[in-house]
């Protein structure tokens, strides 16, 4: 990839997931809003897309002996991948960390007041990501697997309920990004995860445990956003063809 304005910040990351350190660092949303291009979100931000365009390219060009290109996988294994490494990190992180905020509400909740609002805004993630990724696992993981096998196989596959994978695709990816959202404000309220002078252990861990809850979800969302759903798309149209 020759690094230019024009260029997504999604295929960025989708090329080399170490751009993703840049990215953040300026602030710069690669999941939820990877669609923009560089000049877009540097118009935006007020960035100077050369010094952008300079670090990225210092990132791509240094070698990376241990390279994850999500990319070339068939979508089956990728689908695998994600349900084992995320959904299951999700499920397994949530009732923790909604236990050590509950004990950091009741014991530093009067003098830390948001920490009650992070506690709620974390309780509606693990509401909300709980009905998404089963939304995932039970309706659209199973439809671009018999996607991919129809493709393999030159075969057809049944008009599914919802018509077309551009239809749940959209609402993923609407739902990613009111996390993407609920992440960002969680991020202010804990002064980028960084627990107040003197804190607990309990304050630390636990804002430590939020901090890589939302770094994973960036690279699941990342994922799904700039890598599975088009290419999902587009092996939708391929199988249509057929038919």
């Amino acid at each position: 990839m020759t690094p230019s304005q024009h260029i997504t910040i999604g295929e960025f990351v989708a090329h080399d997931f170490r751009t993703a350190s840049i990215f953040s660092k300026y602030g710069i949303d690669f999941c939820c809003r990877g669609h923009r291009t560089i000049a877009e979100v540097c118009e935006k931000k007020s960035i100077n897309h050369q010094n952008l365009l300079d670090e990225l390219t210092s990132v791509i060009l240094t070698v990376n002996n241990n390279p994850v290109d999500f990319s070339s996988w068939p979508l089956d294994l990728l689908v695998d991948y994600i349900e084992k490494k995320h959904h299951r990190y999700v499920e397994g992180k949530i009732p923790v960390i909604l236990q050590y905020l509950d004990k950091l509400c009741k014991t530093h909740g009067e003098e830390h007041p948001e920490l009650h609002q992070i506690k709620s805004l974390f309780q509606g993630c693990a509401a909300d990501l709980t009905q998404h990724l089963k939304k995932e696992e039970l309706i659209l993981f199973p439809f671009i697997g018999k996607l991919e096998k129809a493709a393999n196989q030159n075969g057809t596959i049944t008009i599914p309920a919802f018509e077309t994978i551009d239809n749940p695709i959209a609402m993923m990816k609407h739902e990613h990004e009111q996390e993407g959202d609920r992440f960002r404000k969680i991020a202010i309220l804990t002064h980028n995860y960084t627990p107040p002078a003197g804190a607990c252990n309990t304050y630390r861990v636990t804002y430590s445990m939020l901090q890589d809850f939302e770094q994973d979800l960036h690279e699941h969302i990342h994922i799904e956003n700039n890598i599975l759903f088009p290419r999902a798309v587009k092996l939708e149209e391929k199988v249509l063809q057929y038919q």
